[in-house]
């Protein structure tokens, strides 16, 4: 992949590789990272070399260069955490590389739109449906929603406004979105805010990585289960699924998309996963529980996919009760840390490395565990 602002902007940290070489610095970096721990190669599952993002921020930048015409641009941080002024830009999807010109004429020729505007999200399917928040630092009126219509329609995009304690939906505040996992089709509603993979077609692999290598019996205990990402898929697995999630957006998201895949199997539970491991061992009762019988379940595995900061000791310690661990990480410092605790118990099964934010240093990892005899 090339890019006109490879060192300039912030974004792509590892500009000076070419794909492979991206890649095989951070297969390298992980494979000494865990060596102390396992032997096992890691199964690499790549990217798409160029236009991978589904979802992408930029701030709007005006250049006073011409101070009696102004100039509006897309801006990203710089690595001296300056502004870089951008007009492309190569890791996003193609849908939004090919809308972000069209929108930043519309937005530019329009006093109303272009006042104040601070940043805009682009959250983008594989349905070319397409969701765009335009963020201001004004209060939006009846004038900019009559102004945003008419770019909307022309365009065909959804739009969101937003300024401080004010949102305007001017269509829906989500987008479809359909996946075909092993030959089978899901569909989702990606609403905003909330939390999606930003690599589509590496979501889908990583997806596919766990329902190919796991075993699968009797009722899964799902933890950060978000919207149903991973849970929609697994639940065709396992007779019953109990997940967790504590944002009440991605709650809304995760039931809703149950209902879109006609999916009955699976209840969710809007709780912290040190509440549960509460609520599990007995420690105190939790009105959100109460028509949920935890014995009920007959756990054989547990899924936990957690934030950065990895898993608190109390979970780590509930996962060490169940015979199969299936683990997502976006930090591979915190699952080092906590694959120390869990290998105590169990054995590492297969274990890999999903290329999710290629040119970063960031990457995905999966790791499947069982219990040792």
């Amino acid at each position: 992949m090339t890019c006109d602002y490879f060192g300039k902007c912030g974004s792509c940290t590892l500009y000076d590789f070419d794909y492979e070489g991206q890649l095989n610095y951070k297969i390298n970096r992980e494979k000494e990272r865990f060596s102390d721990i396992t032997s096992m190669e890691f199964e690499i599952i790549k990217s798409e070399e160029a236009h991978f993002r589904n979802r992408a921020e930029f701030r709007f930048w005006k250049n006073y260069d011409d101070e009696d015409n102004p100039t509006l641009s897309y801006g990203m941080t710089s690595f001296d955490k300056d502004i870089v002024e951008v007009d492309n830009c190569s890791i996003v999807s193609k849908q939004i590389s090919n809308l972000m010109p069209k929108l930043l004429e519309k937005i530019s020729k329009d006093e109303t739109l272009h006042y104040k505007i601070y940043s805009v999200e682009f959250l983008g399917s594989t349905t070319n449906d397409m969701l765009v928040t335009l963020i201001y630092h004004k209060k939006l009126d009846s004038e900019w929603e009559i102004k945003a219509k008419q770019i909307q329609e022309e365009l065909n995009i959804r739009i969101i406004g937003r300024s401080r304690k004010q949102k305007i939906v001017l269509d829906e505040e989500y987008i479809k979105e359909e996946l075909k996992i092993n030959n089978d089709n899901f569909k989702f509603h990606y609403k905003e805010g909330g939390f999606t993979q930003p690599n589509t077609k590496v979501n889908i692999k990583m997806i596919e990585w766990v329902l190919n290598n796991i075993e699968t019996k009797d009722d899964l205990c799902e933890l950060y289960c978000g919207g149903g990402n991973f849970t929609i898929a697994l639940s065709t697995k396992f007779n019953k699924v109990l997940a967790t999630e504590i944002s009440k957006t991605s709650i809304n998201s995760a039931l809703k998309n149950c209902e879109l895949n006609n999916t009955n199997n699976i209840t969710f539970i809007r709780m912290s996963s040190e509440e549960f491991v509460e609520a599990l061992n007995g420690v105190r009762e939790f009105r959100r529980l109460k028509d949920v019988n935890l014995k009920d379940y007959n756990f054989s595995t547990i899924f936990v996919d957690p934030p950065r900061s990895g898993l608190d000791e109390t979970t780590t310690e509930l996962a060490k009760n169940f015979e199969q661990i299936i683990y997502i990480s976006c930090n591979p410092e915190t699952l080092h840390r906590d694959l120390k605790e869990l290998t105590k118990t169990h054995q590492i099964l297969n274990l890999a490395l999903f290329d999710q934010f290629s040119y970063s240093k960031h990457v995905e990892t999966g790791v499947i565990l069982k219990k040792s005899c």
